[in-house]
């Protein structure tokens, strides 16, 4: 692929941003469908990332950005447009820039994170499913789970009236839906580390593995490393595994249609 000035330049906000796996895989895909464009990862400070997306709406050639870890809440802050998955879930992970400069934020970790699971050959239709943590890419999981047919939502979160929250939110377009914000993974079907614990070689667990149960499916949003702590000590317990990866493959190809609209 040759950089020119007719390149559409994209960009991916982290902070740390050397796990980031999106520029790789969505550079491959530009190449692969002859698209003229290039994601570039920016490492964004949480006290920068306003001035951040100030300095890149003055780039004619900008086209939009993917958000990472940890600034997929306050971004939502800085978009003109929402789309409905992104308001009720209370986080954006990809902005597009429209034609008339606006920006327009839209959540697919979740719809990522469910086809992922699909694809491995896990259906969450029907199944009870816990879920550590209530940021951005565990409320866009959490929304894709209730959509995806779920029959029992816990979340749990270090700060309970963030998960709170988060339920509340859900509960308004889902009345219907089975939540919790106690509990432990015992007696659930599927359980999710959707938390940031895990990135370095020092975290702790997300979720005590001593409450796992043999044949439990426990998944991660964690995708480097592919093989986290949690993931191991699961799999050493019998646990079917689920890496962090699959959600990037999953909404893949639907970042690609959005960002390119």
């Amino acid at each position: 692929m040759t950089i020119s000035g007719h390149t559409k330049v994209f960009s991916i906000l982290a902070q740390p941003v050397h796990h980031v796996r999106t520029p790789q895989a969505l550079n491959a895909l530009f190449k692969e469908r002859c698209y003229d464009g290039v994601v570039v990862p920016i490492e964004v400070a949480t006290d920068g990332i306003a001035k951040a997306f100030d300095a890149l709406r003055a780039f004619n050639n900008w086209g939009g950005t993917l958000v990472t870890i940890p600034h997929k809440t306050a971004v939502l802050a800085l978009c003109d447009t929402l789309t409905e998955r992104a308001r009720v879930a209370g986080a954006v992970n990809v902005v597009r820039r429209e034609r008339d400069g606006s920006l327009t934020g839209e959540l697919l970790d979740g719809v990522g994170f469910v086809r992922g699971l699909r694809d491995g050959g896990f259906d969450p239709n029907g199944k009870a499913v816990f879920l550590a943590g209530a940021g951005g890419a565990a409320s866009a999981i959490a929304f894709a789970l209730v959509e995806a047919g779920v029959s029992r939502l816990t979340v749990v979160n270090r700060s309970q009236p963030k998960s709170q929250e988060l339920v509340s939110r859900l509960q308004e377009r889902f009345p219907t839906a089975s939540f919790a914000t106690v509990g432990t993974p015992k007696a659930h079907d599927i359980v999710i580390n959707g938390t940031s614990l895990g990135l370095r070689d020092d975290d702790p667990l997300p979720i005590d593995p001593r409450l796992l149960e043999r044949e439990m499916l426990v998944a991660e949003v964690i995708m480097s490393p592919a093989e986290t702590a949690l993931l191991c000590e699961a799999r050493q317990r019998g646990c079917l595994v689920h890496p962090g990866g699959a959600m990037l493959k999953g909404q893949l190809t639907e970042i690609f249609s959005f960002l390119t609209a």
